[in-house]
């Protein structure tokens, strides 16, 4: 049985897809673990099926332009399938952990209904992960989708309950917010609901922590990697570019500024050009910086884009350097870079880009290099992940150890890895907490553990009490008995 939520009394629109949830989420919470996972596994099907997966990937671009279909295609199905992966055996119904030993038992029991907060970046992806998850713990889930991409979400749901009907369960499960999204619908969700897990805009993501309901936000993306004197400049580049331009550079995890030991910056930088990357001079760092911040805000100009697309915005702005921008364009580059020494609101490039945009810092040593990544966290970033590209293990485990990160991501690409990856251990997510660095309660990639309540049962065990000495022995031989 789960408690209703304790808010006020309400009606409308809103109120009926909440009452509706509840209504589908006891029944729900009814279900065997057998029949979870079949629940889960229909959902997952709904948009991996390659048909349905390529149609929503073009209608995510078409609707939002922003990033690209292929690399969306890609997404949908990697992450959703890792997601699956993950959730394979997991034990979310019932008794899911017993420890003799401490007399404990832990059960799980659902949260109830989920206010799932979604941006346009991805509008496919990360309404599927949160879907899923939250079937995963036998709760309801309702999404309140960017604008942008609530045709996209749509479709979604539209595939998520025909595959649902497949196996019986209720289609109330799964609801999306109904169009025009607005700040008073989100909000009034997000109040109504038993628990807000928010992905986007810090916006959307202090309203879910302000809305009176718990709830799970992520922080702010604004990824640096580190390249040191060790690191194969080939394999670097080939990793960091994999990353840097996949989807258009719309993931929070992709890197926005490369922190390059000068050792190693020549091999670095030809590694770099040879994949596609082409580094602009000052005047037109100046020119592409008037694109993308126009009025101090990122520009949707920018956001999403090729490189391609925005050289050709720029030669469209720029006409003393019109025809070097088409020359760049022409030459169709993968991402664009620009070196920059500074951090903070005076220098732009040192923040989040969403778009193939690399800032470049140059730095004597590893030791510098961890120095100007910490400067950039604190203008923007702190507490979600930093990368590292290294032969030094020493290294990753003193950035773990300094930086205010909840990730170290070494020798891999970033923005593929960290969210999860069929060769790392993180688990498949969309969502990165960022702890209390990045104002978040949680520092974990989120995950179907986020989406229960755990009820512990306690027996009594042998009784176990440790001696003065035990507690105090190293502390009295050391310091005195005072």
């Amino acid at each position: 049985m789960t408690m209703e939520h304790p808010s006020p009394p309400s009606e409308g629109p809103v109120a009926e897809l909440v009452a509706r949830a509840r209504a589908a989420q006891r029944i729900y919470d009814t279900w065997t673990q057998e029949q979870v996972d079949m629940a889960v596994a229909a959902a997952g099907w709904a948009i991996i099926e390659p048909k349905r997966n390529r149609e929503l990937a073009e209608l995510a671009v078409a609707d939002t332009g922003v990033g690209n279909v292929e690399d969306k295609v890609r997404k949908n199905h990697r992450k959703t399938f890792g997601l699956l992966r993950d959730l394979k055996g997991a034990r979310s119904v019932g008794v899911i952990a017993e420890d003799p030993a401490r007399g404990i038992v832990e059960i799980a029991r659902p949260v109830g209904v989920v206010c799932a907060v979604t941006p346009s970046t991805n509008p496919g992806a990360t309404p599927a992960n949160k879907i899923i998850n939250a079937l995963k713990g036998r709760n309801a889930v309702i999404v309140a989708p960017s604008p942008k991409g609530w045709s996209t979400a749509a479709r979604l749901i539209e595939f998520i309950h025909a595959q649902l009907d497949r196996v019986g369960a209720p289609r109330d499960l799964v609801q999306l917010l109904p169009s025009p999204v607005s700040k008073a619908s989100t909000a009034e969700l997000m109040r109504l609901c038993d628990l807000v897990v928010a992905t986007g805009s810090q916006a959307n993501v202090r309203a879910a922590y302000t809305s009176g309901t718990p709830a799970f936000g992520v922080g702010a993306g604004n990824v640096a990697s580190i390249v040191d004197e060790t690191a194969d400049p080939a394999l670097a580049a080939e990793r960091i570019m994999l990353s840097k331009t996949f989807d258009n550079a719309t993931s929070c995890s992709s890197e926005n500024s490369l922190v390059i030991v000068d050792a190693i910056r020549p091999r670095l930088l030809a590694a770099l050009k040879d994949r596609g990357a082409v580094m602009l001079d000052a005047a037109r760092k100046k020119v592409l910086q008037e694109l993308m911040w126009p009025d101090g805000k990122l520009s949707a100009a920018v956001i999403g884009k090729s490189a391609r697309e925005i050289a050709e915005r720029a030669a469209a702005q720029d006409a003393a350097g019109r025809a070097g921008w088409l020359a760049i364009a022409e030459a169709n580059p993968r991402a664009l870079m620009v070196d920059e020494d500074g951090v903070g609101p005076e220098h732009p490039y040192s923040g989040e880009k969403l778009s193939p945009v690399l800032a470049l810092y140059a730095v004597p040593d590893f030791d510098a290099a961890a120095r100007t990544v910490e400067r950039i966290y604190g203008h923007q970033g702190a507490g979600h992940s930093v990368g590292l590209h290294s032969t030094r293990p020493e290294r990753a485990m003193h950035l773990g150890l300094h930086l205010p990160v909840s990730r170290v991501i070494v020798d891999q690409a970033h923005a593929i890895a960290t969210g999860g990856s069929f060769d790392n251990g993180l688990p498949f997510s969309l969502s990165m907490g960022c702890g209390t660095w990045g104002r978040n309660n949680f520092s974990e990639n989120m995950n179907y553990r986020h989406y229960l309540n755990i009820t512990r049962i306690s027996r009594p065990i042998p009784e176990r009490v440790p001696s003065q000495e035990e507690i105090f022995g190293e502390f009295f031989a050391k310091h005195g008995v005072a």
